[in-house]
């Protein structure tokens, strides 16, 4: 069956027409993520790489972010009820990651929420989050007005913000330098407020791969004068600007999972929404691809607990899924690891890629290995099922394959050996060449990569 989702009125007519969501999901054309706008290299990826571990790199989230906008009395109320993570009061002027989760206690993702005003948020990141965000906002009964401001594949015209991210070692000398006057002091995770050549200007403090960072945003109109002010003071502080190569890259050293398969398509409590969804949303024209193979989507899913959200989830509210993670959290299967792959395999591998013919292997692009939207490479110990993969790339600060991934309990001390079986057996779209699955070594390594020194105050 091709792929033509223009056909149906939603996913969930999408899916009764497949008859099962790993062959929707699985016929998916869709291939390696392209960030809109922002080149591919600004110098070259590998020292864009190494510029947040050494000096100072800026990343461009202007055009691929998707915001929603969430204004009224009963706004913390409701995000209260859809993030399972603990809110606090919450006061203005901070931001916090919220963490989603359905009512059977597997994950859907996490994005950025923004205390910007009174009764004002601003919640950011992947659109498979906002999503469903915004479908329990409008649906759910509460005193909310909901806007929503889409990345540029789903729209034309300009973005509304500019959001720059400055990290690295000198990422602080160069932000006292290039703000007007002193630069406040921006305890984590708090938002500051400064000027940068008289233009008003907000930065999230928080920071990537272990070292401190700013997220500065504020409106389009300005944004050529921030960008300017950033790029002229930061030679002096080795500045890289960061491609859509290199970008990406960043949670293989910070172990964030970016994209999570969504725990939406397999039960009848979640039917209202994929009859929601329209067929252009990501979860219906995304792919699901790697080396495991399960004809249950479930066999997919992850939960907040295993990806290393245990710690931050509120179990004593009233979050969606709150009793099933109560269990969850009391009898944990799996873990988040880091996994450096052995790079004598690695370079097999890549050698069998180019050989051609029916015992060729999948390509590995660099750096970034990805060529699904939720790509689930099977882990193994000893030739048993141990875990999955979920984001493979290498790390130029770490000159190592990595993947970060989540496996058995048992199997997840660092330095244990697993094996990492890439490649997808029987492809059936045009986006994954005819290959054939070889095995990988691969090392249990910390989850972040590198040790954290970031101070979360």
């Amino acid at each position: 069956m091709k792929h033509h989702m223009s056909q149906y009125r939603n996913l969930e007519q999408a899916l009764q027409a497949y008859g099962n969501p790993v062959s929707l999901l699985r016929s998916s054309p869709i291939g390696t993520y392209v960030f809109p706008v922002v080149a591919p290299e600004y110098s070259n990826w590998i020292s864009e790489q190494r510029a947040w571990m050494n000096s100072v790199a800026l990343l461009n989230l202007s055009y691929h972010m998707t915001h929603l906008y969430l204004k009224g009395p009963d706004a913390l109320k409701f995000l209260k009820r859809v993030g399972c993570n603990k809110w606090g009061t919450f006061p203005k002027g901070r931001g916090k990651q919220i963490v989603l989760a359905g009512h059977d206690g597997f994950i859907i993702t996490d994005n950025i929420c923004f205390h910007t005003s009174d009764d004002t948020y601003r919640i950011t990141g992947s659109p498979v989050g906002i999503d469903w965000i915004e479908f329990n906002a409008t649906t759910s009964g509460f005193s909310i007005e909901v806007d929503r401001d889409d990345n540029l594949f789903a729209r034309k015209g300009e973005p509304r913000l500019y959001v720059y991210q400055i990290q690295g070692p000198r990422a602080l000398d160069l932000m006292q330098e290039v703000c007007d006057g002193e630069l406040p002091d921006i305890p984590f995770f708090h938002i500051g407020e400064f000027t940068i050549k008289g233009k008003s200007v907000r930065a999230l403090r928080h920071g990537m791969a272990g070292v401190p960072g700013f997220e500065l945003f504020g409106p389009w109109s300005d944004s050529p004068v921030i960008l300017e002010a950033l790029e002229t003071t930061g030679e002096k502080y080795q500045l890289h600007k960061v491609g859509g190569l290199a970008y990406p890259t960043s949670c293989l050293e910070s172990g964030w999972l970016a994209m999570p398969c969504p725990a939406i398509y397999h039960s009848k409590e979640m039917q209202p929404y994929r009859e929601w969804l329209t067929p252009m949303h990501l979860p219906a024209i995304g792919s699901l691809g790697g080396s495991y193979d399960s004809k249950n989507i479930v066999d997919y899913y992850m939960d907040p607990i295993e990806v290393g959200y245990g710690k931050f989830l509120d179990l004593d509210g009233d979050c969606l899924g709150r009793d099933a993670l109560t269990e969850r959290i009391k009898h944990p299967r799996r873990k988040k690891v880091t996994l450096v792959l052995n790079r004598e395999d690695v370079v097999h591998a890549i050698g069998l890629s180019m050989q051609g013919g029916p015992d060729a292997a999948k390509s590995i692009s660099m750096p970034l290995a990805m060529y699904s939207t939720w790509q689930m490479d099977e882990v193994t110990k000893s030739g048993r099922h141990a875990g999955l993969s979920a984001y493979v790339g290498f790390s130029a600060n770490a000159n190592e394959m990595l993947s970060i991934a989540v496996v058995d309990i048992e199997k997840s001390e660092v330095g244990t050996d697993l094996t990492l079986r890439w490649g997808e057996a029987n492809p059936n779209r045009v986006s994954v060449e005819r290959n054939k699955i070889v095995e990988i070594r691969a090392k249990v390594a910390p989850v972040p990569y590198f040790e954290k020194t970031i101070k979360k105050d």
